[in-house]
């Protein structure tokens, strides 16, 4: 984590649709002016953890940091909300830089599609029989059948996300690590997931796909009646968020794995 060198002069403001994100924004436009989101190299935020992630898939190109404000229901990803002070806090903000998982697809059809994910992609069943999956890493099958709900495998900055209330491990940002857990699992009913190396390529294969029809979800992108995902980390594609000083994404995640 390090300390942006940001002129923070360039800042462009984007809100979710709920009443009171829209009503900061356009307060905060009126003190503090509004970049074009295209130009600033600063954009703010406002809304809860969901519009975080939108707000970064929006600017995977821009690569502009992106600083959040809970205006929303869930705020981990989110500093608190104040008018206050906005650029010295933005100066003095840390640094957290994410690299996004790269899903790519193949669906009933031999359509292939592709998506990148910040939290996690996740597989689960489109009916009322579990989904069956062959697991492979590296090339190497590590799990020739997986009867489930689904499973997921979750970068280290959303393994707070649906990963932990999958029952998954929560996962230090520097970890280098990605974690694999299943959705309830029915067998192997012992198996909990992996951990595994963020340069593992990861290779799900669906079995009796016609019959146990499987979808595939990156963050908010979903593909349906897939035959085959493969996911791996694109390191090529670096994402910047900004985070309060002392309330770094690290600190967030350390504390998440001591709260009761």
């Amino acid at each position: 984590m390090s300390k942006p060198d940001l002129p923070v002069t360039r800042i462009a403001f984007t809100a979710s649709d709920r009443p009171e994100a829209q009503e900061a924004r356009h307060r905060l436009v009126q003190r503090y002016g509004q970049a074009p989101e295209t130009e600033a190299r600063v954009v703010v935020a406002l809304g809860g953890d969901g519009f975080m992630l939108e707000t970064l898939h929006k600017h995977i190109d821009t690569r502009s940091a992106i600083y959040g404000m809970n205006r929303g229901s869930v705020g981990f990803l989110m500093n608190e909300y104040s008018e206050e002070g906005l650029l010295e806090r933005i100066a003095q903000a840390e640094r957290a830089v994410i690299h996004p998982l790269r899903m790519t697809t193949k669906d009933a059809a031999g359509e292939v599609q592709r998506a990148l994910a910040i939290n996690e992609v996740s597989l689960l069943r489109q009916t009322r029989q579990t989904a069956k999956l062959r697991i492979s890493v590296d090339g190497k099958i590590r799990l020739a059948e997986l009867q489930c709900d689904g499973v997921l495998i979750s970068t280290p900055a959303g393994s707070t996300a649906y990963n932990l209330s999958a029952h998954g491990p929560i996962v230090p940002l520097d970890a280098k690590v990605l974690a694999l857990t299943p959705i309830s699992a029915f067998r192997p009913r012992r198996w909990r997931g992996a951990l595994l190396a963020h340069t593992a390529r990861v290779k799900f294969e669906i079995l009796e796909a016609d019959k146990r029809p499987v979808s595939a979800v990156a963050d908010n992108f979903e593909v349906r009646d897939i035959v085959e995902v493969q996911v791996a980390e694109d390191r090529s594609v670096s994402l910047t968020m900004l985070f309060d000083a002392g309330r770094s994404l690290e600190e967030r995640v350390l504390a998440e794995q001591f709260s009761v």
